[in-house]
């Protein structure tokens, strides 16, 4: 890669040597091309780099012209933009010369996108965003653009915006391209360039690789355990004191019982509902206290995917873990005993319905991960934003936990299928994991729920 280096102007303003053999990732990177902007201003303006000191991204011109330098960044071709940041362009918002402005918290990167994408069109390549703090309310924004790839289409702008300034208009089906320091509508010889482009081939085929990070668990006697704790909690029912008949002592016992917890305030009949409706919901109370026990006791999983030697934009990515089951990770700390045993009266503490974050997260927006069984298997589904050449992307530990069927498998297939926004090809492949060491349910029971501090 070459580096850039600023013409001086004169032996006393020589501005100081800036490499742009750097892929413009992450805070370290980040902060090497600020000080490169505070150093020397617009003058680090070219054709990878632009600088805004102040743009109000609530506006429209904001907007505008930052859906001006994605365009432009866009339309460049492969082999020249390799030539510095690996390829990646990147818009410094909130710096110049000498001093880092910073522009006010707040910006969210959806928002952001929520509000570039009518200007860019639905098949724009992603882009990322970066931010380094000034202070409490201030901070300088990144806005990186994605390296361009022999093969790609011309991306005109599809929304028109009039500002007071003709350099910040846009004009609908306008090519803007990136000229020595700013993005500008494209002429006659940059265009045939953008076509020859979009002859240079389709994208290198994918080669990707899949890898499980935790464990796939395989639990004896889970069934047996709970069918126990269930009889135990029966019996211990069932020796509970009825209410009294005696007035002074049945005011007592209800008086002990608001205090202390307990069910020697129901009546006979009470109590012989309770439990009819209990033993009517067995089914459904051993699913439940599986699925809890099973989500607290056991190491959550997670899956690690790296891209080689290519970008991937907007990846569908299904895992296949054949003949097994997927719980949701609970963890440790939100064991509840109650929930495993599923008691005929609940305490008055578990009247009030928890939170449960881990059922919430696949809700969230654009959470990347999510979980089914189906045929006997379990599937997940990864949908990031992108996948880096090289970089690995590894999703959390704590969403869900990998159970074996077959409590004798030594090892279990996995397969995954791969598409690519913008493509109708699907690109597969399989590898094989060891399942954990067997565990008894009942010594998981133990360690979650009757071990102390």
């Amino acid at each position: 890669m070459a580096n850039d280096v600023a013409t001086p102007v004169s032996a006393s303003t020589e501005p100081p040597l800036f490499d742009t053999d750097i892929v413009p990732l992450g805070e370290r990177a980040l902060r090497r091309i600020l000080d490169h902007v505070v150093a020397i201003g617009d003058e680090a303006e070219t054709t990878y780099l632009e600088v805004k000191s102040d743009i109000d991204l609530a506006s429209k011109l904001g907007i505008a012209k930052v859906a001006k330098f994605l365009l432009g960044a866009a339309n460049r071709r492969p082999q020249d933009a390799a030539r510095h940041f690996h390829g990646y362009a990147v818009l410094v918002i909130g710096a110049k010369k000498g001093e880092t402005v910073g522009v006010p918290r707040g910006s969210e990167a959806h928002e952001l996108e929520d509000s570039l994408r009518p200007y860019l069109g639905p098949h724009f390549p992603m882009f990322e965003f970066g931010r380094i703090s000034v202070n409490d309310e201030m901070e300088v924004l990144f806005v990186i653009a994605q390296p361009p790839e022999p093969g790609q289409s011309i991306l005109p702008c599809h929304k028109e915006f009039q500002g007071g300034d003709r350099k910040d208009n846009l004009a609908d089906g306008a090519i803007y391209v990136r000229g020595r320091s700013n993005s500008r509508p494209a002429r006659a010889g940059e265009v045939l360039g953008l076509v020859e482009r979009a002859r240079g081939g389709g994208k290198p085929p994918i080669s990707l690789s899949v890898s499980l990070v935790g464990e796939v668990h395989r639990v004896d006697r889970v069934d047996d355990v709970l069918q126990t704790l269930r009889d135990l909690e029966e019996e211990q029912f069932l020796k509970e004191p009825v209410l009294a008949e005696d007035a002074f002592a049945r005011q007592s016992i209800i008086l002990a019982n608001s205090v202390f917890g307990g069910t020697a305030h129901l009546t006979q009949a009470d109590r012989e509902s309770a439990l009819a409706k209990w033993r009517s919901q067995t089914n459904a109370h051993l699913r439940s206290a599986r699925e809890h026990l099973l989500g607290v006791a056991l190491g959550g999983a997670a899956i690690s995917v790296v891209s080689h030697d290519r970008f991937i934009a907007k990846p569908h990515l299904i895992v296949t873990f054949h003949g097994c089951e997927l719980l949701d990770y609970v963890g440790p700390d939100g064991a509840d005993h109650e929930k495993a045993t599923i008691p005929v009266l609940p305490s008055r503490s578990s009247l009030t319905p928890d939170i449960d974050v881990s059922a919430m997260r696949p809700a969230l927006r654009n959470y990347p991960v999510a979980g089914s069984n189906s045929g006997g298997d379990a599937r997940v589904t990864l949908t990031p934003d992108s996948l880096r050449p090289d970089v690995p992307w590894t999703t959390d530990r704590d969403d869900y936990v990998l159970i074996a069927r077959d409590q004798q498998a030594d090892t279990i297939e996995v397969s995954w299928a791969l598409t690519e926004d913008g493509s109708d090809a699907t690109t597969t492949g399989s590898f094989q994991v060891s399942t954990a060491t067997l565990v008894d349910a009942a010594d998981l029971y133990t360690s979650a729920f009757l071990s102390g501090p």
